[in-house]
């Protein structure tokens, strides 16, 4: 069948993008909608039902992953797999995530009401907590599903302020599924993912479609500061053991290896202070580091340098402390053949294209490792993401939905 001439619904992904927002939204127009909150329940609720009036065959794992399934021709070969994630940070906008999961439910309606008959299986994918703004660490349903944490781990982690576990909010919301969360369970032949660019440069070249060649790695430390707790009017300024002022020459650190290092970034993004009080000196510092590169030895070696200088500052500061690598995604070069098939898909519509590299985690980290893998991006306003001000025009939202039709209908074709 030629499927040169086919194009999605705008009007529908447009309206199907609004009625999403409307769940957990904000006054500024973004979106609170944490994994295994009640807002994640009434988001998945919904897809549900869009995925089973789309046809569907759906399965819920072990991690509350999300497949909808169109089944092929030819069973045995392998699917086609798109989708992303639903959950969002606290705050977050309205397409991180869910541009890639509501695209992919447009492209499933676009071959549902035209009544194509694919080769091989199309599976739509809700990943469970990309975000990990509220239960850390990110990408956690997909990375139990591509084998890189045990789900019991998963099951374990703390939301943010320490109150609840992700298994028991999981189970509460009743998306706690039975089918195994492991990738052995599906024969996957291709997978792709669409997404918002949650950066600048697609905007500032003027070009519409971004083809990843692949994701820079990702690596997550946790650094742990003891201090001396003390009323701060009493106490004279020489001699104070102040770890949140020892943790403010680290922030400092970060920054500054990552600028004389270059091709990476790094940052501080997370703090808790106790006991956080205006009229008592700190007495103990929990933060984050996150370090990203292309190149992940580039990455370690930059963590080592901003541990020596943590490490002097502690000591002079009198502040001991203490480190922990919590988490690491090697970077993840995508499959050449997929991410040329996104830029002839886009030129083929007419659209301008460019390869680049995603600064960004995405579930696709994870599943990359497992199968071949490629993403598509669309523009991002002033290259913002993860606030509420995050936008996107429909227009070039409608764009990408139309290149990921053309990249599933050729690949899931494919025998």
């Amino acid at each position: 069948m030629d499927f040169n001439n086919l194009r999605i619904n705008g009007k529908r992904l447009r309206e199907t993008i609004e009625t999403s927002a409307g769940i957990g939204a904000t006054p500024n127009k973004g979106l609170i909608r944490c994994a295994a909150t009640p807002e994640d329940k009434i988001g998945r609720d919904l897809l549900l039902k869009w995925y089973k009036e789309a046809g569907c065959e759906v399965t819920i794992d072990e991690m509350g992953n999300m497949f909808a399934v169109r089944p092929g021709k030819n069973r045995e070969l392998g699917a086609v797999l798109t989708g992303s994630h639903f959950d969002t940070q606290k705050p977050g906008g309205r397409f991180d995530g869910i541009l890639g999961v509501l695209g992919a439910l447009e492209v499933m309606r676009t071959i549902q009401e035209n009544n194509i008959e694919l080769e091989r299986d199309f599976i739509i994918t809700n990943w469970t907590n990309e975000e990990g703004g509220w239960f850390a660490p990110a990408c956690m349903g997909s990375g139990v599903w591509a084998g890189n944490h045990s789900k019991e781990w998963a099951y374990e982690r703390k939301d943010r302020d320490g109150k609840t576990v992700f298994g028991e909010e999981l189970e509460k919301i009743g998306y706690k599924g039975t089918f195994p969360c492991s990738y052995k369970e599906w024969n996957i032949y291709a997978a792709y993912e669409l997404h918002i660019e949650q950066g600048p440069q697609l905007e500032q070249a003027g070009i519409q479609i971004g083809a990843p060649k692949g994701i820079l790695c990702l690596h997550w430390y946790d650094v742990y500061l003891e201090g001396t707790a003390n009323q701060v009017g009493p106490t004279p300024m020489v001699g104070r053991n102040d770890a949140l002022l020892a943790a403010s020459e680290m922030n400092i650190v970060v920054n500054k290896v990552a600028h004389q290092m270059g091709n990476m970034v790094g940052t501080v993004g997370e703090i808790q202070n106790y006991p956080n009080s205006r009229n008592i000196i700190p007495s103990k510092v929990h933060f984050t580091v996150d370090i990203r590169s292309w190149d992940d030895e580039h990455a370690v070696k930059a963590w080592k340098m901003m541990k020596k200088e943590f490490e002097v500052i502690a000591e002079r500061r009198g502040c001991p402390i203490r480190t922990e690598e919590f988490w690491k995604v090697a970077h993840a070069p995508f499959d050449q053949e997929l991410n040329d098939r996104v830029v002839e898909s886009a030129e083929a519509l007419g659209l301008s294209a460019m390869k680049m590299y995603s600064g960004a985690g995405h579930d696709m980290s994870e599943v990359n490792q497992v199968t071949r893998g490629a993403m598509i991006f669309v523009p991002s306003i002033d290259g913002r993401s993860h606030v509420e001000v995050e936008e996107t025009p429909y227009e070039d939202c409608e764009n990408g939905v139309n290149v990921l039709l053309q990249c599933v209908l050729k690949t899931a074709d494919e025998v």
